[in-house]
């Protein structure tokens, strides 16, 4: 019977996943935008990755310190916040930070690099009727 040693498993995962918030929220907290986007992103929440782009973009200079902080992701990440921001994008409330995050991207990214994108080609034809 392998029931506790499935029940300890998920506890675990549930206690890690419950450090894992209260870490993003220190780092929302003490302004740390760059790791807490990573880990948003590695946690897969789009709603969170939102709200820190939000707040970058609440501070003083917010488009640059959002250019920042978008250069210094790693590719997968990347990736993931095109990923997200194609839905960000078809919402009013949210197309602003969407299309902030495009900008960053188109500005500081080759075109040969964006097209070695995953999904990059769903991505812009997805963003394409609401830009």
């Amino acid at each position: 019977d392998v029931t506790e040693i499935e029940e300890k498993e998920a506890q675990a995962k549930q206690e890690e996943q419950i450090m894992k918030e209260q870490e993003l929220s220190n780092l929302l907290h003490e302004k740390r935008y760059l790791k807490a986007l990573g880990l948003a992103i590695s946690l897969d929440r789009p709603h969170t990755v939102l709200m820190v782009i939000k707040a970058i973009l609440k501070e003083t200079d917010g488009r640059k310190h959002l250019e920042e902080n978008i250069v210094r992701l790693r590719k997968d990440q990347k990736e993931a916040v095109l990923a997200f921001l194609v839905t960000w994008n078809t919402n009013s409330r949210n197309c602003h930070e969407a299309q902030a995050v495009i900008e960053t991207l188109l500005k500081h990214e080759a075109p040969d690099s964006l097209l070695q994108y995953s999904g990059i080609k769903s991505a812009v034809e997805s963003l394409l009727p609401y830009t």
